[in-house]
């Protein structure tokens, strides 16, 4: 089973952050990772009437990595007697230097708040979303204000075979991987751990249409047949990696299997709601990179309908398009 080594975790100074630093000091001791706390502070530019590189905006470069170098060794001073805590004060587009901090230390792990709660009402901001998409590795957003154990943990998997075989097995191996992060987490909180798929019969609407003609009990077994594949392959997946978790961790968990008719940029936001998802596992991708889980527009779709905090995970071979260079 998937565990944390290098765990990366992105604050602003504040009580906001507390919550996602919390959760990364205990994932840190539960998975006997090393843990690093950064933030990332805006490169003073010239304007008007200072001059790049001047001794003004050199000043004030400094003045302000030194409060924020302050306010991380405040933030952290709590939690130093439970573990080593790295903190370190990046410079420039903050998601652009958590990438990069990424690929430079290899962290398996970015953990951080959202970046503006209350943005036309979306629980993620502009940065979050560059990072759900650019990201390296998994990516998990805290919700501010949420119990430290969560109740309730919604995997959200694909399990339809209606893809070309490259592709069938990085999603495949996503799938394995969401799963086993979902169980880790419900088995560390003690959370009820919900799976959930959404399905579609192609051409079931056209089949209803007026130049088909089709036999309404032709379209009910033809749905039914449909649902019955898909609910064989997703059946077929949680026994795959029950298997490899033991019966122990499987007799404890009890996953609730949720198989929804519709669309996934629909029914899986409405399923969040209606179970009262604490935290939602999912694959995403950027537009950039291999092909993986629910791809581009429905992800991002799903990401700004759920209100809950979200724990994004890429697919096997995903390459950042972000470099180290400026």
């Amino acid at each position: 089973m998937k565990r944390f080594k290098n765990i990366l975790c992105v604050v602003v100074n504040g009580e906001a952050c507390k919550p996602a630093l919390e959760r990364a000091v205990m994932l840190a001791e539960n998975n006997q990772a090393t843990l690093t706390v950064v933030d990332v502070i805006e490169r003073v530019t010239a304007g008007i009437g200072m001059p790049e590189g001047g001794p003004i905006s050199v000043d004030l470069q400094a003045a302000m990595m030194s409060a924020h170098v302050q306010g991380l060794e405040s933030l952290t001073a709590p939690f130093q007697t439970r573990l080593e805590i790295k903190t370190k004060v990046l410079m420039g587009v903050s998601f652009l230097e958590v990438v990069r901090e990424v690929l430079r230390a290899k962290h398996d792990l970015v953990i951080k708040i959202p970046e503006s709660p209350d943005w036309l009402e979306r629980l993620f901001g502009s940065d979050d979303m560059h990072l759900l998409r650019k990201c390296p590795c998994p990516v998990w957003l805290i919700k501010p204000q949420v119990p430290k154990s969560y109740r309730r943990i919604l995997a959200v998997v694909d399990v339809d075979d209606a893809y070309p075989p490259a592709e069938l097995e990085s999603r495949h191996a996503l799938n394995r991987q969401i799963l086993e992060m979902a169980s880790f987490q419900a088995l560390s909180d003690f959370a009820e751990l919900h799976i959930g798929y959404a399905w579609h019969a192609i051409g079931e609407s056209a089949m209803h249409g007026a130049f088909m003609h089709t036999a309404e009990e032709e379209i009910t077994a033809y749905v039914e047949q449909t649902r019955q594949q898909h609910a064989a392959m997703l059946d077929a997946l949680v026994s795959e990696v029950s298997s490899n978790m033991g019966q122990d961790a499987l007799d404890y968990l009890k996953p609730h299997t949720h198989l929804v008719k519709g669309w996934a940029r629909k029914e899986i936001p409405a399923l969040a709601k209606r179970i009262e998802a604490d935290l939602v596992v999912m694959g995403t991708v950027a537009r950039t990179g291999v092909p993986g889980f629910i791809m581009g527009n429905t992800a991002e779709t799903i990401l700004n309908q759920i209100d809950c905090s979200v724990l994004a995970i890429k697919p096997p071979g995903f390459v950042t398009p972000v470099t180290l260079e400026s």
